[in-house]
């Protein structure tokens, strides 16, 4: 085997131990939500939860901001495709009031209600199933809390 293919082999081994494997056989979004959480670990950030759901809806990650003490609520939108359109795009409206939502219950089911907060987008191209993702990219504060949970 050539010498570069070990290193490679070797970096990605390290990676998957300092910020977490990604299962390259899973379906494509919890590949990219995985990716995603590997983003905020190398950001320097805590993530304390994946795929956090209750009867109001799902977060895909919730990190931690220890130097800012913020919470983070992240959607991850991750396309298989490279067709036009922006992942995203898919963060509606409907969309941002279940997040909203379910943020709000997890706040007062940890007891953080008055805890700064925010509402990142992840979104992520991977169209190639036997590579990484080919593009991320980080919104942060995408968007603020919608409807009744308006009180961050």
């Amino acid at each position: 085997m050539p010498m570069h293919q070990i290193v490679i082999g070797w970096l990605e081994r390290y990676r998957d131990w300092r910020y977490g494997a990604i299962d390259r056989g899973g379906p494509i979004g919890k590949r990219g939500e995985q990716a995603a959480a590997r983003l905020l670990r190398q950001k320097g950030l805590i993530v304390v939860a994946e795929s956090e759901s209750d009867r109001a809806g799902e977060i895909d990650i919730i990190a931690i901001d220890s130097k800012r003490r913020i919470v983070i609520f992240v959607e991850v939108k991750t396309l298989s495709t490279t067709k036009p359109g922006h992942p995203a795009d898919r963060v509606d409206t409907t969309k941002q009031g279940k997040i909203s939502r379910a943020a709000m219950r997890y706040l007062k089911r940890k007891k953080l209600i008055g805890t700064a907060c925010r509402f990142d987008v992840i979104a992520v191209w991977w169209p190639n199933e036997e590579q990484g993702p080919e593009k991320m990219e980080h919104y942060e504060s995408a968007f603020e809390a919608v409807g009744d949970f308006q009180v961050y």
